[in-house]
């Protein structure tokens, strides 16, 4: 599995990358965890508002920093 956090660097993408980090840590989960800066990948995946969150190239979260529940949703 692969989570993709898609931002420019902003301070809600960085707390979405923490709690992303936090929770694939605590399930011990094996999952590629990469953080998207490049704003054309961005605009290219679709995603006009950011933080993003891409599962397995599929974009799950967008506009809002998640919960550390909304992305152990996504990990099940």
């Amino acid at each position: 599995m692969k989570i993709e956090i898609l931002g420019t660097g902003c301070p809600k993408c960085k707390a979405t990358e923490k709690i992303v980090r936090q929770v694939v840590n605590e399930l011990g989960k094996d999952v590629e965890v990469e953080k998207v800066e490049d704003l054309q990948q961005i605009i290219d995946r679709g995603v006009m508002m950011t933080p993003a969150v891409a599962v397995d190239g599929e974009v799950k979260i967008v506009g809002h920093v998640p919960s550390a529940e909304e992305i152990k949703k996504l990990l099940k």
